[in-house]
């Protein structure tokens, strides 16, 4: 990972839940972010980061993009259009520099994000992995 952010990598085995992946990385469950890709239209698509514990607020997300519909691509397909499978999704040296909005809960605090590889993961400060993004912070996330 070439940002200029200071991190701690982890890498461990398979993991298959948020409870599990957050064990194996030494973080509190809430502090996993999860990357996920959302289509805005045809070869239109953004990164969302939502906290652990949380799922996309889909009506949050259409208004603060001022859209009517929003999806999600198929393995295959987020695969395709970011270079990376399901489960290691990070904006981090995708195939396209897609735009990024983080939800507010991931201000001040350290998280850890995919890092583009199965079992891999960096653990960052929040405010910085933003600004190194370039990312919208906004209120997107519901408690799941």
């Amino acid at each position: 990972m070439d940002s200029g952010l200071e991190y701690t990598l982890t890498q461990h085995g398979p993991v298959s839940s948020l409870d599990e992946a957050a064990a194996a990385r030494g973080v509190d469950p809430g502090r996993l972010i999860k990357s996920l890709v959302v289509r805005r239209g045809e070869n239109d698509f953004l990164f969302v980061l939502v906290p652990g514990g949380r799922s996309i607020s889909w009506p949050k997300l259409r208004a603060l993009l001022g859209v009517n519909r929003l999806s999600m691509p198929s393995a295959a397909e987020a695969l395709e259009v970011t270079g990376y499978p399901r489960g290691s999704i990070t904006p981090f040296g995708a195939t396209t520099a897609w735009p990024v909005i983080a939800d507010v809960a991931l201000s001040g605090v350290q998280v850890s994000i995919g890092a583009g590889a199965p079992g891999a993961a960096v653990t960052v400060d929040a405010d910085r992995l933003v600004a190194a993004l370039g990312a919208r912070l906004a209120d997107v996330t519901d408690p799941e």
